[in-house]
């Protein structure tokens, strides 16, 4: 069992109606770049699977398995990862159709994942069917294939019941939407119990689709990129052009259109368009891919799409603008890529939130403004299809606002943008220049109303009236209290909410999610002793609802400081820093923090001191301080060396005592031990050398989390993880920790991390400076320049850290990192 498993088994539902379907073993028919995805992420979820596929050409059992098993042997090296941490690709068992079909009776879901073609699933299907147990579902992922002629083609039985469509989005481990698809003869319960598995154990947001034309999420996305096609050729534009006024300007991420195109790979992009009812009226796109799908362009997949790297003569891929090239039109030939330059769209870049960015582009006269010019007649068509479709291929308006954030990775769905840019405003634009508006819209603002959405209720196209949106079981998030508690104290940086049942959650929503004074103001005096918020609540969540829990502390403002030798007020910071993480580790209620995306520098720093961590799955955390030459000196530093003091302690053969001798010889033993030498250069490393985990799973070895947190699968979840592991603190009695003494690894311990730092310098992979923070780094994880075993006190350690990061910040090598971070996001190796 995972560990991954068994966090999702802590959590189970409460209702009989949702209880998960129990998948205690999978089958994966098809290892292709999907099915073999799907195979991982199943396994990330614990779950051991039998990934099948048709066997190669040979008589011998190793070549029967040969395809399977060269895709399984492929996960190592796949970039996004799919799988949580390498070693759960022992989960996943290769065979082939020939020899391993009957196997499958031992599977309680088997899901098809074959090539997108009728014809090739309904014979595989044909095979599969009997071969199944009488409890068992199956489900055929496609992307946009009728499930009922599916059903059809394979025939009748009792297993028609059982049987529905699925549509993961690619990669399955990161794109959270997962559409089902039901047969009129469909158990609508065992659809509801394959929902509930999905959400709970393999962290989807789940959207009920009709049997319709590539269902929802690809129905819409694909009716933007045909509408984004014809708009190209009509006004001229480029690849580029439309890219940009396709991205983030509108909440859609940075790949825009065409470079999406070319990461899903042009030849499933075709079949997508190819099965979109609204493919007729907008050939321009399916020209486009016949032209290239013509050449062997694929995309991504084959080096060049709608953009082509460029290679020198060594195979290097050149610097600058030439890196990359992309498409002209009608040429069909390959140029060096030009960034955009469109009035109105330049000035909207830095605005903070979509709504924002979005107006100040439709601010502008179409008439003269090129990016008003496109947008208008661009949303206008995907508000209209998005209308249209409410009530019919998804459940209703919501559903669909879901689909596309999950699906597409869209900041707000399409109804949430109309809101956004204004319902009466932009019918009255549309009308103004001759655009169709759809008869919903229309009815909405008929009815009196001039939004779709109205706190916590959504506009029916039905009934024409409001319905309230109901959150599944376990789904929150803290703007859905904000909006029914309301919100007890508020700063730029933070909020305090009252999200129920006795517990307030500390909400991180700086500008770029940095930690800076507002962030530090508002931690440290709500979890102060003698706050009236540790007196009015049994504990506390600090969590948030943005793509990142945080990227750490406000590296302008420590630049500024330092650039200006305002070293007492430096100080005064950092100092302020370590009393908020203080005050999180030392508050007499608990605080469990629940991290995810990326929880970088100062974030993870807060992590560390909490009483429990709820994290996602999907946390990249490290300290990172030392790739802007400095250490971490909000007590992460600190916390590391009593991670490493507990675990050296635990293997040590005199653990059960070593806390409690008080004898000098006794402490200066551990201090020199194996175990504790082998722990702190464990630790050293992950600071020195700024290590990121690429999970929450992998960050349990990298001891940013214990073996007793928890890690939540899906990111809607993790708020009510985290506030069930609060209350369940509170109602066992915590008691929170004291202020450690601990012997200090001292100057023996130094002297070998320095030792190792020496050689990595002389052997080129150190720079001088890297050197030094390595060794101010390594000098606080050892206590100081003390003798070994000599007592150390967290306070200390602390001022330790202190001392080393106001003396690193007075390094002109490390100024010039901060300023290369904060202008490229990058690292500098100086």
């Amino acid at each position: 069992m995972s560990e991954v498993e068994n966090d999702a088994n802590r959590n189970p539902q409460g209702s009989a109606a949702s209880r998960p379907l129990e998948v205690r073993r999978a089958a994966v028919l098809g290892s292709g770049a999907m099915g073999l995805r799907i195979a991982a992420h199943l396994a990330n979820a614990g779950v051991p699977v039998l990934l099948l596929d048709l066997p190669a050409e040979g008589n011998t059992p190793a070549a029967a398995q040969l395809p399977a098993a060269m895709a399984l042997a492929s996960l190592a090296k796949m970039k996004p990862a799919a799988l949580l941490a390498p070693g759960l690709a022992r989960l996943i068992e290769p065979g082939s159709f020939a020899s391993d079909l009957a196997r499958i009776a031992a599977c309680d879901w088997v899901a098809e994942a074959v090539a997108e073609k009728i014809e090739i699933k309904t014979a595989l299907l044909k095979r599969a069917v009997e071969h199944l147990k009488p409890t068992a579902i199956l489900t055929t992922n496609t992307s946009g294939l009728p499930v009922g002629r599916i059903a059809a083609g394979v025939g009748q039985g009792p297993w028609r019941a059982r049987f529905f469509g699925t549509h993961f989005f690619n990669p399955p481990r990161y794109m959270r939407l997962v559409e089902l698809i039901a047969t009129p003869e469909t158990d609508p319960l065992l659809v509801d119990a394959f929902a509930a598995f999905a959400d709970l154990r393999l962290g989807k947001q789940i959207v009920r689709s009709a049997d319709a034309p590539n269902f929802v999420a690809n129905r819409i996305g694909a009716a933007a990129l045909l509408r984004a096609a014809q708009l190209l050729r009509e006004q001229n534009l480029t690849i580029e052009e439309v890219d940009a006024l396709t991205g983030p300007v509108i909440g859609w991420p940075r790949t825009g259109s065409f470079r999406l195109a070319d990461m899903v790979g042009l030849d499933v992009l075709a079949a997508v368009v190819a099965n979109a009812p609204e493919s007729a009226a907008a050939p321009e796109l399916g020209a486009m891919l016949s032209q290239m799908l013509s050449r062997g362009w694929l995309g991504d997949k084959s080096g060049q799409g709608f953009y082509k790297k460029q290679r020198t003569a060594e195979g290097q891929s050149t610097a600058g603008n030439n890196e990359r090239l992309a498409l002209a039109l009608p040429s069909f030939e390959y140029r060096p890529v030009r960034k955009p330059v469109i009035g109105s769209l330049d000035l909207a870049r830095n605005a903070p939130t979509v709504a924002e960015r979005l107006q100040a582009v439709l601010n502008a006269d179409p008439r003269r403004d090129r990016a008003a010019a496109f947008l208008w007649p661009f949303l206008a068509g995907l508000w209209n299809h998005a209308a249209e479709l409410a009530g019919q291929a998804a459940e209703d308006i919501p559903a669909i606002d879901r689909a596309m954030r999950a699906g597409f990775n869209w900041e707000l769905g399409p109804f949430e943008l109309w809101d956004a840019a204004g319902v009466a405003r932009s019918v009255e634009q549309l009308r103004a220049m001759n655009l169709p508006v759809s008869p919903r819209a229309q009815a909405l603002l008929a009815a009196g109303h001039s939004s779709w959405y109205r706190g916590a209720a959504c506009f029916n196209p039905r009934t024409h009236q409001f319905t309230a949106l109901v959150e599944p079981p376990g789904h929150a998030c803290v703007a859905s209290y904000k909006r029914s508690h309301g919100t007890l104290r508020s700063n730029a940086g933070a909020s305090l909410v009252d999200v129920g049942q006795g517990i307030a959650a500390i909400e991180l929503h700086s500008m770029k999610n940095a930690i800076g004074a507002d962030v530090l103001g508002m931690v440290t005096s709500t979890l102060a002793p003698d706050s009236s918020a540790v007196r009015d609540f049994a504990g506390f969540v600090i969590s948030g609802d943005r793509d990142n829990f945080s990227v750490g502390a406000n590296l302008l403002q420590l630049l500024l400081l330092a650039q200006e030798g305002e070293w007492e007020e430096l100080r005064v910071v950092i100092a302020g820093f370590q009393r908020m993480t203080a005050a999180i580790k030392f508050c007499p209620r608990p605080v469990v923090v629940a991290p995810f995306g990326l929880t970088l520098g100062g974030g993870a720093e807060i992590t560390l001191h909490a009483a429990r961590r709820q994290a996602h799955v999907e946390t990249y955390m490290g300290l990172v301080e030392a790739g802007v030459g400095l250490i971490p000196a909000g007590g992460g530093t600190k916390e590391m060396l009593l991670r490493a003091v507990d675990r050296a302690a635990a293997i040590a053969e005199s653990a059960r005592d070593i806390s409690e001798l008080a004898s000098r010889e006794s402490a200066a033993l551990f201090a020199r031990s194996s175990e504790l030498q082998a722990a702190l250069r464990r630790a050293f490393e992950a600071i020195a050398l700024a290590k990121v985990s690429t999970s929450a799973v992998e960050a349990r070895t990298l001891w940013f989390l214990d073996q007793g947190d928890a890690i939540t699968m899906n990111r809607e979840r993790l708020l009510e993880d985290a506030k069930r592991a609060a209350l369940l603190l509170a109602e066992s009695g915590y008691v929170p920790p004291q202020p450690r003494t601990i012997s200090a690894p001292g100057t023996s311990a130094l002297a070998a991390l320095e030792m190792g730092v020496g050689l990595m310098r002389e052997a080129g992979y150190a720079s001088q400076h890297d050197q030094k923070v390595a060794c101010q780094a390594a000098q606080v994880l050892c206590g100081g320049r003390v003798t070994p075993g000599e007592p150390v006190t967290e306070q200390q350690v602390l001022d330790l850290e202190l001392e080393a990061f106001l003396s690193l910040c007075g390094e002109r090598k490390t100024q010039e990192r901060i300023g290369y971070t904060l202008k490229t996001g990058k690292p500098l190796r100086n």
